[in-house]
């Protein structure tokens, strides 16, 4: 199918000269002069190969059909992570190098959409924000405000993250899951 290339997001796969290509990052430069391009910083699916293409923004490009569908995360061993659809109960493997940076925030009997190609897993696309305890933090300081500074502190998962001072260790936390930064306390 071809689409235009500005219409292209992260995540998306196209195919080029035969190959399958997940796109990793999309800009779209307009620059004063001259005309507009895309910028494509992609991925080959079948080595991992990243590869870097600009296409003007009115160029066509093939997109391959692939079926995006929602997946439950159960858990992870040494051949990868094992997803289960939950209409017809099959399990699906997709290995660590797919997961990616994802691979901490995943959480027992999480929803996530899983993108396949002929039944090979492609990409792992999971829910914008996760709830996360605080393992470690620094104590509050008193009187410090809670304007703009912000603090380490280490979330349940072993990931580093800021938040406001008046955080402590034990407390839950919405994250999200695309740069690990801190959007607010649980509300549970």
């Amino acid at each position: 199918m071809k689409v235009i290339a500005s219409t292209l997001r992260k995540g998306n796969v196209v195919d080029k000269d035969g190959k399958l290509y997940v796109i990793l990052t999309v800009e779209n430069i307009h620059p004063g002069k001259g005309t507009p391009v895309t910028q494509l910083d992609m991925r080959r699916i079948t080595d991992g190969v990243k590869v870097s293409e600009r296409y003007r923004t009115t160029e066509s490009v093939e997109r391959a059909f692939v079926e995006d569908r929602e997946h439950t995360f159960l858990y992870e061993d040494g051949e990868g992570f094992h997803f289960m659809n939950p209409e017809s109960y099959e399990q699906v493997l997709v290995p660590k190098d797919v997961v990616g940076s994802a691979a901490p925030y995943l959480q027992e009997g999480m929803a996530v959409m899983l993108s396949i190609h002929n039944d090979v897993p492609l990409t792992v696309e999971l829910p914008q924000r996760v709830i996360l305890e605080i393992t470690e933090t620094e104590p509050a300081m008193k009187g410090q405000t809670a304007s703009s500074s912000y603090k380490p502190a280490i979330l349940s998962n072993g990931v580093r993250t800021a938040v406001p001072p008046h955080i402590a260790v034990g407390t839950r936390v919405v994250i999200m899951t695309e740069d690990g930064s801190y959007v607010e306390r649980a509300k549970d």
